[in-house]
């Protein structure tokens, strides 16, 4: 297994929330403070890499049959686990995160690695594709909150630029400026794909391919 591979892939290639266009709503929820965002992506990636080592542990035991409602219960444990946790020791964000944190139960990211990944591949693999997933999450929600943030409330994790009375553009703090700004990040980032893209070569060499296509190209014209 190319550990490294799986683990930017998650993080670049198939961001949950900027490629892949997954666990839209704590994205727009939370991502009203960086504060609140790094601490439901952290969240959210304990339970992606815990439930995806207990899934692919497990992935010869389950039956077929209840593999769905076998994972909403293993997630919803962790889940369980992470949000007391967070109650005992970090009770501000936890009462911030409020109700979105019990949500990650059903998030589509979680439940989707589950299915394509974990149930399918080692547990070692299966680990480093919920880190990967997991940070690619967070850096997506760091993001979007961070431009929120500095632009709707002039700070930036509680620390304001222009003293705590100053106030920035509202429109950035409702759920409005959350798909406005997600919208803005997310052409960018698919624009900057498309241009490298097209930089790069076209063409038959190194494609694993190309001797095939070459004897196939010989018969046909003979």
């Amino acid at each position: 297994m190319q550990y490294k591979k799986i683990l930017l892939n998650g993080m670049f290639n198939e961001n949950p929330n900027l490629r892949l266009l997954l666990g839209m709503c704590p994205s727009l929820a939370v991502t009203t403070m960086a504060e609140n965002a790094v601490g439901m992506g952290l969240a959210t990636t304990a339970v992606l890499i815990c439930s995806n080592a207990a899934i692919s542990a497990l992935r010869n035991v389950i039956p077929k049959e209840v593999r769905l409602p076998s994972y909403i219960v293993i997630v919803a444990g962790f889940v369980t686990a992470i949000s007391l946790l967070m109650e005992a020791y970090l009770s501000t964000l936890y009462e911030s995160l409020g109700l979105f944190l019990s949500l990650i139960v059903v998030n589509c990211i979680i439940l989707g690695r589950a299915e394509m990944f974990a149930s399918k591949n080692p547990v070692g693999a299966s680990i480093v594709d919920g880190l990967g997933m997991g940070l690619g999450f967070t850096g997506s929600l760091l993001l979007i909150s961070t431009v929120r943030e500095i632009i709707g409330n002039l700070s930036w994790f509680g620390l304001h630029f222009a003293g705590e009375d100053a106030s920035g553009m509202l429109f950035f703090i409702l759920p409005a400026g959350g798909f406005f700004v997600l919208g803005l990040i997310t052409a960018a980032i698919n624009a900057l794909s498309g241009y490298r893209l097209s930089k790069q070569k076209v063409g038959c060499s190194g494609c694993p391919a190309a001797s095939a296509c070459a004897k196939a190209c010989e018969k046909e014209a003979v």
